[in-house]
Parts: C-alpha cells; structure tokens; sequence
C-alpha cells in the first residue's frame, strides 16, 4: 500500500471522466491519479476473471465443435453477449490500449461471432421450446437503465453502459432453458455455466479491491450490472443444489407472460411459427380457416446425430 498512501486524494479537484477514461486513464494534469487507477485495475482478481471468462469461452467452443451440435445452450444468450461486447468494445476506435486489452476484446468479439454462427449452422440442434426467453426482456431495461444512468450523452457513453447493463442480463435465457430442462446439462454446459459466473465473481472482487485502495473510484454502473449477473448466478446454484430458487419461479413466470403476449399478437397479424417438439417438427399457422389456429404435421424427423 505504499504508493497509495503517498497520494491525497482529498486535495484533487472534481474530474470529469468518462466510462473509456476510468478503464484506460487519460493523459492529463492528474496524470498521478491515473496512474494510481492504472495500477490498481491491474490486480490478481482482475486477472483469474480475465482467464475464467476465457476458458468458459473455449469450454463453449470445444462443446458445440466436439459434439457438432448446440444442444444444452441457448442461443439468446450468445447474441446478448455477442451484442454486449460489440458496443462495449466500440472503445477500440477511439482509445489507444494495451496490446492486451486489444488482444482480450478483439477475441471475446470473434468468439462469440463464431460461436452465433455455429448456431446457424447446427440450428436444427437448437431446442427453441426451452429457449423461451424474450430478447424484449432483457434488452429494454438495459437501454431504459443506459439513458436513465449514463455519465455522459455520448453514443460510446451511452452504448458502454447500456453493454453493463446488458451484460448483466446475458445469462438469464441459460438459465431459464436450464430450469425449463429441469437443470439437467451435460458436463460441458454446467462448466460453461459455472465459469461465467466466477468469472464476473472474481470481477466483483477486482472492484472491492480498487474501491479498497481508492476511495474516490467508482463504476455505478458495472457494479449494478455485475450485482444482477452474480445475483442471478448464485439463485440458479442455490436451485441447483437446494432446489431452492426464489428467480426461478419469478423469472418463469415472467417469461411465461412475455410469451403469451407475443402469442397474442402472433395471432393478430398471422405470424407462422416452427415449433421442435423431440422428434416432431410441426409448423403451426395463426389465425387459420375459420380463425381457427392449425397445426401441420410435417412427420417424424431426426433433428440430429449427436
């Protein structure tokens, strides 16, 4: 604690700093403060979450490739988090960076656009009757929260915050397939699962330390969106493991009701949808003959080779 207790930071003046400026630093007349910010981001924890998160997305990609198949995952949440880390890491264009940094967010970028894209490929693997969650749901209150709670109104501002929010949001389709599917996952989903959320624990920690050696840090805004993300984690382990799962019953409940509206206007506007049921596939066609809703049967099909 040596070179933090040789600053006083109660003898700086109020700083104006952007999202981009508390991660990076910026070449100014505080230049001492953030080289203090800069040193203490780069901790212990902050690196195990770095590496967790990496190794989660290398458990997806060897899981998908292996089994040529995306059974077990859902596929809202590889495009919220693909989403989130685009307008996350617009930064790249207007910040210079470590090569690490570059290196890290340029990867979780492409990753996750490979990882979408396999889901293209192999989408007659994805079980969309337990991927239920609506995009809606989880989008809105992160764009609602990025307006509300931006520091600046900026369009990297303001996409950097709604990105945490977002974020923070990511998992919960997963986890609402996971409890449609009455938790049941092979090894390679419950690793993947279990390492996104120590990976944002550990995140978590990384923040208590650098608000530990600095008192005048502060990042509202991952901290709401890491709260939620770790929030939702800890109740899916505690369903897991107690059968205990105080989110679950809210969260399929309101996913249930988000369904049904979607339902609702399906039927006023004649939208058809493509329902996998096990073997099954039926195409069911609102508003039939009659107003009446129809089914078409298009036979036993074989979705996969697993």
């Amino acid at each position: 604690m040596g070179e933090f207790e040789d600053i006083d930071f109660s003898d700086m003046p109020d700083i104006d700093m952007d999202a981009m400026d508390k991660l990076h630093g910026e070449a100014a007349d505080f230049t001492k403060m953030t080289q203090s910010v800069t040193s203490y981001s780069w901790n212990i924890f902050r690196y195990f979450g770095d590496y967790i998160h990496v190794a989660s997305i290398a458990i997806l990609l060897y899981t998908i490739l292996n089994s040529k198949s995306c059974r077990g995952f859902s596929q809202k949440t590889m495009v919220i988090t693909l989403v989130a880390f685009i307008s996350r890491y617009l930064d790249l264009f207007d910040h210079a960076q470590s090569a690490y940094l570059v290196i890290f967010k340029l990867g979780y970028i492409v990753s996750f656009s490979v990882v979408n894209y396999l889901f293209v490929v192999w989408n007659h693997t994805v079980d969309v009757e337990k991927d239920t969650c609506s995009l809606f749901a989880c989008i809105a209150p992160a764009a609602i929260g990025a307006l509300l709670l931006t520091d600046r109104y900026s369009v990297l501002e303001v996409l950097w915050t709604f990105s945490e929010f977002l974020e923070g949001f990511a998992m919960v389709p997963q986890y609402v397939f996971l409890y449609r599917d009455n938790c049941k996952s092979d090894i390679g989903v419950a690793m993947f699962v279990l390492a996104c959320g120590l990976y944002r624990i550990f995140y978590a920690l990384n923040w208590i330390y650098k608000k530990a050696m600095m008192p005048h840090y502060s990042d509202m805004q991952s901290w709401m969106g890491g709260i939620l993300e770790i929030g939702f984690f800890l109740d899916f382990l505690n369903g897991k493991f107690r059968g205990n799962s105080i989110l679950a019953q809210t969260v399929l409940a309101v996913d249930d009701n988000v369904n049904k509206v979607v339902e609702k206007v399906e039927d006023k506007i004649g939208i058809s949808r493509v329902i996998n049921k096990g073997n099954l596939t039926q195409v069911r066609k609102r508003k039939g003959a009659g107003g009446m809703e129809n089914e078409f049967d298009m036979g036993d099909t074989e979705l996969c080779d697993v």
